[in-house]
């Protein structure tokens, strides 16, 4: 069975309309692709602070006209309560991607990212019970652990966070908890762990590593670890998260609403070691990759040592399991990366 195939079987047989907020960004178009694959509904919000239009055409290129014509977009801010009515009027699920990421950037503007990631996401919680969303889904972090010592992640004890993105992140969780508590609105934080794969932008100072690194080695540009490329992470394909939206948007099980969730592979992979896998996944193309080594300097403030997620909780309560682990999403997603990040693109 296909992986569209099992994500169709669990949606309703009547097609149903979707909001992707930040549908432009890289988690947002990989949502919108799937759900348009799959014949539904889509309405998509997003104000191209991160995200990019040529995400979307790739999209558009992906899909057939008639699904492509199931498709409204709004451009718009999250930060302005009207415009988020609007974007919620007759919808049934929203998946809530929207946001300024990044602890970097925090930690320069955390102004800013207060705004996009409180002041918006408050603004979507009203719109969203006010339109009588039948479920709201939202991207939650694993930077909400913050200085928690524990490995494995379990989403019940969390530690202080560590930047002004992770206080964001757990404000969230404390209105989506409040919002369902007290209005019995149906909210499902999903806390990502290191999500990669295709439409990840490698531009910017605040760029992912996987795709940043990628399109350095192919440029022939140092690759730099921060630290002494010992610290890990849990590294998540993209089609994984994709899963975890969509059961989480459709779980009938009321145990499972108005919780968290880890979205993540279970597995921990350092720095170094992702260095070596990616390098070893380019070298048949690019034989000037052969001696590259990869180039150490400081420690990054507002990082964390390690991560790795326990995934019990969404196995047992959404039936979520992870289809890719981190070498098989790079080969999944390696042509795109090469056909995009080539030089002169």
């Amino acid at each position: 069975m296909s992986a569209y195939a099992a994500l169709a079987e669990r949606l309703p047989r009547a097609p149903r309309t979707w909001l992707i907020t930040g549908v432009a960004g890289f988690i947002g178009c990989n949502l919108l692709e799937t759900l348009l694959r799959l014949d539904q509904r889509v309405v998509g919000l997003d104000n191209f602070a991160t995200g990019h239009r040529r995400n979307l055409d790739q999209v558009q290129a992906a899909v057939s006209p008639a699904q492509w014509a199931r498709f409204r977009f709004i451009e718009g801010d999250i930060r302005d309560l009207a415009t988020c009515r609007e974007a919620c009027h007759g919808v049934d699920y929203v998946l809530h991607q929207a946001a300024l990421g990044s602890v970097p950037r925090s930690l320069e503007d955390p102004i800013a990212t207060n705004a996009a990631n409180i002041d918006g996401f408050l603004n979507m919680l009203v719109a969203a019970r006010e339109a009588g969303v039948a479920r709201f889904v939202y991207a939650a972090s694993s930077s909400t652990y913050g200085d928690s010592a524990r490995l494995p992640k379990v989403e019940e004890e969390i530690g202080r966070p560590l930047s002004p993105y992770a206080v964001t992140k757990l404000v969230n969780e404390l209105y989506a908890g409040v919002f369902a508590r007290a209005y019995g609105f149906k909210t499902i934080g999903l806390r990502y762990f290191n999500i990669f794969g295709p439409h990840q932008d490698p531009n910017g100072a605040y760029a992912a590593v996987i795709p940043r690194w990628i399109a350095a080695m192919i440029r022939g540009e140092p690759v730099y670890i921060n630290g002494d490329g010992e610290t890990s992470r849990d590294f998540c394909y993209i089609a994984n998260a994709v899963q975890a939206n969509l059961l989480a948007a459709t779980v009938e099980d009321e145990e499972a609403l108005d919780q968290v969730y880890n979205v993540a592979v279970g597995e921990r992979t350092s720095l170094n070691q992702l260095f070596h896998a990616i390098r070893a996944a380019l070298l048949p193309r690019f034989p000037h990759l052969e001696h590259l080594q990869p180039v150490y300097r400081d420690f990054r403030p507002g990082d964390v040592r390690h991560s790795q997620a326990d995934i019990t909780k969404a196995r047992r309560l959404l039936g979520y399991e992870p289809t890719h682990r981190i070498d098989q999403g790079l080969k999944a997603a390696m042509d795109w990366y090469v056909a995009d990040l080539a030089p002169g693109r």
